[in-house]
């Protein structure tokens, strides 16, 4: 079994990947209601990515015979003043997302758990990822300003991010369902 302390934050984790979801589909509604639909697109691919987070740490606890424990979510944020602040807000949750990861490793570094090491360097290396691809987008939105052109071509490059097949996210998994 994982020790108290690590359970406990590794349970919180699932929580904090649960609610990045929530925040992303929370920035999904918002950009449909920006019409910036390849915008709302994006965000619900990366909603679905953060749930398979939430399960690889969900599915370690099951793994080690440790409890999971559900925690309540919070809504973070419903509404942004433009595509751009929503964008830095990304960037900044992914960076908030770096540091739980990096204190989870301190944890399991001084409770000697070093079974869950492979699984947070994963995480680690996961975040640069998702650190640079969110700072990226938030800068292209800082460089379109008030074009309205230059916003519609992001929103269209950024649209064409592909689901993984059968994501619940995708509305095609359900458009057909009775």
């Amino acid at each position: 079994m994982i020790p108290n302390r690590l359970t406990e934050a590794l349970n919180d984790q699932i929580k904090n990947e649960l609610e990045s979801a929530y925040i992303y589909l929370s920035m999904a509604a918002y950009f449909h209601s920006q019409g910036l639909d390849g915008m709302a697109h994006w965000m619900r691919c990366q909603a679905h990515e953060e749930t398979i987070h939430a399960m690889k740490f969900m599915d370690h606890l099951i793994d080690r015979n440790t409890p999971v424990t559900l925690l309540h979510l919070k809504q973070l944020k419903t509404e942004w003043h433009s595509a751009s602040e929503a964008w830095k807000e990304a960037y900044a949750h992914e960076q908030f997302i770096t540091a739980k990861i990096n204190a989870l490793t301190a944890i399991s570094r001084e409770e000697k758990d070093y079974q869950s090491e492979p699984l947070l360097a994963w995480f680690a290396k996961e975040q640069i990822e998702e650190e640079a691809t969110s700072s990226k987008i938030a800068g292209e939105m800082e460089m379109v300003g008030d074009s309205k052109s230059a916003l519609l071509m992001l929103d269209r490059e950024l649209g064409a991010r592909t689901f993984p097949p059968g994501s619940p996210f995708d509305p095609a998994a359900y458009a057909s369902a009775t």
